[in-house]
């Protein structure tokens, strides 16, 4: 009997309705069940040909005993060695070399020395950074959030110079990035299973939780398909099997704003009843797919084109697919200088000494993606 597993925390609506699924199905020699865990030791082979892990983000012990298990050749979803490597700031960075507009992003040293460190680890870094170059090249309003995480969770909207020092002020250790804001028409958040199934979703992410699926646009069939599209780049570059990737228009642009999802929102009351029931039938139908096609003592796991390309010494441009359509050029910074009383002196790897402020402040308007100061964290 091939078993396949769910590894799940938080989670009532999806892990059971998955489990009831695969097995209504009454696929010959295959069943699913809740993942059970009594002891793991090293090397040893898993009871699972397949687990689907939901928590393993959360809980180290549980990303360990997924790694032991894949070794061994259960096909673990998604691919807990990737999963582990992987972070927002690289996958933007991948995303400019294959074709897939993103918003401008740095990357920013933590607030607060790391523990165990001391002036003398940060001899690399300059003080105080560049903040001139980064304000001027990223402009005001911005996002500032960690640069791997989820679930809402540290996420900051910074209006000028002086109210980013005093939000990354609080960032503590967390190591953040400071993103361009995207003024969006529409906003799209996309399931995508197997690399081949893709659910695309209209988002309104500044409506209340509970109600960011109800939207009053849907994409036009040429617009569908350009998206689809996006996506199957995405997590064919990245080799997730389950993900969803947040696409938003801008002047008709797809931007892929947040697309390192491996354990995405599957809750009932939070997608919707549609959403919800092809995201249980896509997700038993494709880990039922994987069962069959386990091959026992191998890896079965899914490596993405990025890992492949770079194994055959190949450039990384050759993953780019169909391209989308290109943006239009960056709205440039007026040229005027713009006051700010910013003399922020912290304890901090991105400004020990007094913090420099910007010496130019790019206008820009809108109201896109919303971001609490502190926003609660999804269940898991």
């Amino acid at each position: 009997m091939k078993k396949i597993g769910i590894l799940f925390g938080m989670e009532e609506s999806f892990p059971k309705a998955f489990v009831d699924r695969v097995n209504s199905k009454k696929e010959a020699g295959i069943s699913a069940e809740f993942v059970s865990i009594d002891k793991v030791v090293q090397g040893e082979t898993s009871d699972y040909t397949v687990i689907i892990d939901r928590i393993s983000q959360d809980v180290p012990f549980y990303r360990g005993m997924l790694k032991n298990a894949a070794v061994s050749g259960t096909a673990v979803i998604n691919n807990p060695f990737w999963w582990s490597a992987d972070e927002k700031f690289f996958n933007n960075a991948l995303m400019t070399k294959v074709g897939v507009p993103v918003p401008k992003t740095v990357l920013l040293p933590s607030n607060e020395r790391p523990d165990d460190t001391s002036e003398k680890s940060f001899r690399n870094l300059k003080f105080p950074f560049d903040w001139d170059t980064i304000f001027n090249y990223i402009g005001f309003p911005a996002y500032m959030k960690p640069f791997a995480g989820g679930g809402w969770k540290s996420v900051y909207k910074v209006h000028n110079a002086e109210d980013f020092f005093i939000k990354h002020g609080e960032t503590g250790q967390l190591v953040m990035m400071l993103q361009e804001e995207i003024v969006f028409e529409e906003y799209y958040r996309c399931y995508c299973i197997g690399n081949k199934y893709v659910k695309v979703m209209p988002y309104e992410p500044r409506n209340p939780h509970h109600l960011r699926y109800v939207a009053d646009f849907k994409p036009s069939p040429a617009k569908l398909k350009e998206l689809e599209g996006i996506v199957l780049n995405i997590c064919g570059t990245l080799g997730y099997d389950f993900n969803t990737v947040e696409l938003a228009l801008r002047d008709g642009v797809p931007y892929a704003i947040d697309f390192c999802n491996p354990a995405p929102d599957a809750e009932a009351s939070s997608v919707g009843e549609e959403n919800f029931e092809w995201v249980v039938e896509h997700a038993a139908k494709y880990a039922i797919e994987r069962a069959k096609a386990h091959k026992p003592g191998q890896d079965n796991l899914t490596w993405g084109d990025y890992i492949k390309t770079s194994v055959a010494k190949k450039p990384v441009a050759d993953l780019a697919g169909t391209p989308a359509k290109k943006p239009a050029a960056p709205r440039k910074a007026p040229a005027k200088k713009a006051t700010t009383t910013a003399k922020t002196t912290t304890k901090t790897t991105a400004a020990k000494t007094t913090a420099k402020p910007a010496a130019k402040k790019p206008a820009a308007k809108s109201t896109p993606k919303p971001a609490a100061k502190k926003a609660t964290p999804k269940k898991k």
